[in-house]
């Protein structure tokens, strides 16, 4: 049995080629709205050289275990995923922690909503240095009254070679009113929950300070109200 085909030529072959590309264009900028509806916390990676940062993001961005890994200058990720039932995005600024780019840091801090502040349990140095960042944190965020910060002792797998004993990180943490976190980037020990849980942190704080727009918003309509039922 001879099979029909359409030639390019064939004015319902074009019809339908083109109909196909309506369909995909229209597809493509729904999946495009649809993402860029959907709500997004920015997170920022902050520490010292070689504590894990970029371990632990690209642990959770693809569950793969990157040991050696280039210093980083800045590395930006994003990912669609679920929290607590709703659909939002994630963008992760994976910052350099070396001295070279302080400077450099400054820009990257303005535009966080919340941060992932990590040391290594086996490198005390980079503990001591949690203060300093944090500081610089609070310095270029000084007009937010509380930022959302998690404290994140990362390398936990190598208790053998701990240097900072838990206490003490723990202790420094409940100072600065913030939650302390051990996790391990090799076996992936906790690292969604300090991603999920600075997530839940930054989502409570852009809903109190909408909802103090919306009672100033408020506010302001109820005293609009009355001055001009004075002036009536």
């Amino acid at each position: 049995m001879a099979v029909t085909t359409s030639s390019n030529k064939d004015p319902v072959y074009k019809e339908y080629t083109l109909h196909a590309y309506r369909v995909s264009r229209t597809m493509a900028a729904s999946k495009s709205k649809n993402q860029s509806s959907l709500a997004l916390h920015k997170v920022i990676m902050v520490g010292s050289g070689g504590v894990g940062k970029s371990a632990l993001t690209l642990q959770f961005m693809y569950d793969e275990f990157v040991e050696d890994y280039e210093p980083t200058k800045a590395d930006s990720y994003r990912k669609k995923v679920v929290l607590d039932g709703e659909e939002v995005q994630i963008d992760i600024l994976d910052t350099a922690g070396q001295e070279d780019y302080a400077a450099i840091r400054d820009n990257y801090f303005r535009s966080g909503e919340g941060f992932l502040l990590v040391f290594s349990i086996t490198e005390h140095e980079s503990f001591t240095a949690t203060a300093e960042f944090r500081e610089q944190i609070l310095r270029v965020k000084a007009e937010e009254d509380k930022i959302p910060l998690l404290v994140v002792g990362n390398k936990s797998d190598l208790e053998e070679r701990r240097q900072v004993p838990v206490e003490e990180a723990r202790s420094k943490a409940e100072e600065w009113g913030v939650q302390y976190v051990e996790t391990s980037a090799k076996t992936r020990a906790n690292v969604d929950k300090v991603f999920f849980d600075l997530m839940r942190e930054i989502r409570a704080k852009k809903m109190s300070e909408n909802k103090d727009k919306n009672g100033k918003k408020s506010g302001k309509n109820k005293k609009s109200f009355k001055e001009r039922c004075c002036l009536l």
